[in-house]
């Protein structure tokens, strides 16, 4: 870790106005700086609160519609849902020249790494990793399915983690709406959503409703990835995609099949051999059997029969983490009616105007008020457990009443390395 002074010359240099009180930690973030550009995410400190900030630069925000939308709705429900343990923290906004600008600055919480670097280094992972990841994106997304709003694009990239086993979810440019008329949700079925390893089928087959259901779909494939260490759906394309779902989970009934929207994909699947489901037991012989059946209620293919976000944190697998007096909903819903707004300057004059209010109302606070990102880290034998519960620090990380699985996978009998990750960069 190196020091390179104050950056606010610096990025007053590369067309910001911040009067933030920020210097780089991160090598490359410098060369990129001193030459006009940013990173996508750039490493920061804050001189006054010693806190670490990302500087998450969004490009070309005009050239495309639907680019000025994506970064209008992030903008949004970031500062929506600030305040979330388990959603990454938004504490500033930036814009280069007000009068022509076609990017932005986002200032967030920074985070050391994210789940899919930790998954491809290969590094152990026990049982309570698993858990105590899994759960956190379940109390993340109750926070965001309770505003009435769909991620859509949940994924182990859009995870970020810290060393303590910290996770918090990212990345709303692809979120919308949810409303409990099927006709509304219908409209959403042509667009684009979620990365093809992690899209639900409903989405692929253009079912007649569109539910929360989606997103329990993509955390089903995020724990399935876990307890193999790989995609457990990787298809090359969107046919190979849907056949390996199926090649799992088998023939859908008839009653499934009758709610496909599209009449092609309804022959396509018909005119397929028929499928048996596979047990995950023979899949994942090694794992723990209620991690098992988690998995197994999270990737039903019919979305009506799918486990919800509220039941998934009541499952026993979570046990010793759920606490429902902990598991919070957002207090209000979210207004999407800017969706409706579909000329780029008008978009322009939007973000214009909700980054100036987002910047009057954070910087009137005394510097680190967020708070955030301010939780101590966990201690050796430890896995941080939700606020106001007692660490237990005996070599295995879970609560004294907790009897530990005892299977045989190639991890799950060795301690929890400490409590903490290793500190991964991709």
């Amino acid at each position: 870790m190196v020091s390179f002074g104050t950056c606010a010359v610096l990025l007053k240099a590369a067309g910001l106005s911040s009067d933030l009180p920020l210097h780089t930690i991160d090598e490359r973030v410098i060369t990129t700086v001193a030459n006009h550009e940013i990173l996508p995410y750039s490493a920061a400190v804050n001189n006054q609160s010693n806190e670490g900030v990302a500087i998450k630069k969004v490009t070309n925000v005009f050239s495309k519609k639907i680019l000025a939308k994506r970064a209008l709705r992030e903008i949004k429900l970031l500062q929506h849902f600030r305040g979330h343990r388990n959603i990454t923290c938004l504490y500033d906004m930036d814009i280069p020249r007000p009068d022509n600008f076609n990017e932005t600055y986002l200032y967030e919480e920074l985070m050391e790494s994210d789940l899919a670097a930790i998954i491809r280094s290969g590094q152990p992972l026990t049982d309570a990793h698993f858990q105590s990841f899994i759960y956190q994106i379940l109390c993340g997304l109750k926070y965001i399915h309770s505003a009435n709003v769909l991620h859509r694009d949940l994924k182990p990239a859009n995870l970020l983690v810290n060393a303590d086993c910290e996770l918090k979810i990212c990345d709303f440019g692809l979120a919308r709406g949810f409303s409990v008329d099927p006709e509304e949700n219908a409209g959403y079925m042509t667009e684009y959503v979620a990365t093809r390893w992690y899209r639900a089928p409903e989405i692929m087959l253009s079912f007649q409703s569109y539910t929360k259901a989606i997103d329990v779909w993509s955390v089903g494939c995020i724990l399935a990835e876990l307890l193999d260490g790989r995609p457990f759906f990787k298809g090359r394309d969107y046919v190979d995609q849907l056949n390996q779902i199926l090649h799992i989970l088998g023939t859908p009934d008839e009653e499934t099949l009758s709610r496909i929207g599209s009449s092609r994909a309804q022959e396509y699947v018909r005119n397929l051999p028929f499928m048996a489901k596979k047990h995950f037991q023979t899949l994942f012989p090694n794992a723990n059997l209620d991690a098992l059946d988690l998995l197994d209620r999270m990737l039903a293919f019919d979305p009506s029969s799918r486990i919800s976000v509220e039941e998934a944190l009541q499952h026993p697998y979570l046990k010793i983490w759920h606490d429902e007096t902990d598991e919070p909903d957002c207090p209000t819903t979210f207004n999407f009616d800017f969706e409706i707004v579909d000329e780029v300057g008008d978009m322009r004059n939007l973000i214009l105007d909700e980054v100036y209010r987002f910047r009057q109302q954070v910087r009137t606070a005394p510097s680190g008020a967020s708070g955030q990102g301010a939780r101590l880290p966990a201690q050796p034998g430890q896995v941080p457990l939700p606020s106001g519960q007692q660490q237990w620090t005996s070599d295995d990380p879970r609560p004294q009443d907790h009897t530990p699985y005892s299977g045989n996978a190639r991890t799950r009998d060795t301690p929890i390395n400490n409590g903490a990750l290793m500190q991964v960069h991709s």
